[in-house]
């Protein structure tokens, strides 16, 4: 399917491409997200008169974007687990964790962002996170995972 892209999609292309891609990948995730819409001449023709200002909408978007990941860059946020006498965790630390955690410090940011490069955390000690702000932004945090006392 022919799609004309409204925003930059991570493999696919950036605003304003007019790309192929699964009919499925196009009908369940990038038109219900308003990502993208049919290359059809009239939406188009509305694309091109809109431009100027959704490059603008895009480029405000990556500069809130990259303010947040200065303030992101380097933070150590330390979250309490119950853990055996191993170090290794009842469970695991999970993506709403430390969403949760971030946002008692004051910055919200979706699970969905959350990345754990290592797979998941399931000892205590120090692992690196990234949170993924935008497609351009990657904000590499540090997560201290401890053992609950008992």
């Amino acid at each position: 399917m022919q799609i004309i892209l409204l925003e930059k999609v991570l493999n696919v292309g950036n605003l304003g491409d007019v790309v192929k891609v699964k009919d499925g990948y196009a009908r369940n995730f990038l038109i219900p997200k308003k990502m993208a819409r049919r290359a059809t001449a009239a939406a188009m023709a509305e694309f091109e008169a809109r431009r100027a200002e959704m490059e603008k909408l895009a480029a405000e978007k990556l500069a809130q974007a990259q303010a947040s990941g200065e303030k992101l860059n380097g933070l150590v946020i330390t979250l309490v687990q119950k853990a055996g006498v191993d170090g290794r965790l009842f469970g695991s630390v999970t993506h709403g964790d430390v969403a949760d955690a971030l946002a008692k410090q004051g910055i919200e940011v979706n699970k969905s962002q959350v990345r754990f490069p290592a797979g998941h955390v399931k000892t205590t000690g120090e692992h690196p996170v990234s949170i993924a702000l935008h497609t351009d932004v990657v904000a590499d945090i540090t997560l201290q995972v401890k053992a609950e006392a008992m």
